[in-house]
């Protein structure tokens, strides 16, 4: 059973949810160069969004793990992020590395 979440920990979830929601907004007015012309245009910026999504939820259950579903939420976002870097890094001419 996860802890009870503490005021701090509440608050502190919530502002990060807060982060996420504005950058996923930030990213669909000026979407990443690299990225705009391909479906991770839209995918990143979803990411960043169940990811807020995801930091509300733990604010109400304390932990990031519990609901088992919670961890495989943010998991997936993380995969998502790393994609999207995978995919800017590849779209890169061979010069600029």
């Amino acid at each position: 059973m996860p802890p009870e979440p503490t005021d701090f920990s509440r608050l502190f979830n919530q502002g990060e949810a807060a982060l996420w929601f504005i950058i996923a907004i930030t990213l669909l007015v000026r979407p990443v160069p690299k990225l705009a012309k391909t479906g991770w245009r839209w995918l990143l910026p979803m990411c960043f969004v169940v990811f807020g999504i995801s930091d509300v939820i733990e604010a109400q259950t304390g932990a990031w793990w519990h609901p088992w579903w919670l961890f495989a939420m943010k998991a997936l976002c993380v995969l998502g992020f790393l994609g999207a870097i995978f995919r800017a890094k590849k779209s890169r001419p061979p010069d600029s590395q």
